[in-house]
Formats: C-alpha cells, structure tokens, sequence
C-alpha cells in the first residue's frame, strides 16, 4: 500500500507539473483536472487503508486508550 501511495503520488506530480509548464487547450486542462482529482481519491483511500492498519496493530499496545 505504500508503493501504491508513493506511486500516485508521483502521478498526481506529474499531472501538476504538465498543468504548470505546457500551454493547454481547455480540453487538456480539463483531462488533467480530472485525472488529478482521481488521484487524490485514490491518495485518500490508500492513506485510510494504512490508518486502519496501523490502528489494528496498535490498539492492543495501550488499553486505556
């Protein structure tokens, strides 16, 4: 999961970037847009996966939690 994290991450760079630096037609500027926003979806899922592992292997180290 945090190879898919890293790698999405890398995308969602890459998308901005391509947005900063190349002159667009509105078209481009909206695939990108949406692509973007894709992968900030993606992102978001893949960070509440790891909260919900991490919460699982943790919530036997403190009790009174």
């Amino acid at each position: 999961w945090l190879m898919e994290l890293e790698e999405i991450m890398k995308k969602l760079e890459e998308t901005v970037e391509k947005m900063e630096q190349s002159p667009l037609t509105l078209q481009e500027s909206y695939q990108c847009f949406s692509q973007g926003m894709e992968l900030v979806k993606a992102g978001n899922e893949a960070v509440d996966q790891v909260e919900k592992k991490i919460k699982i292997l943790t919530e036997g180290e403190n009790p009174d939690e």
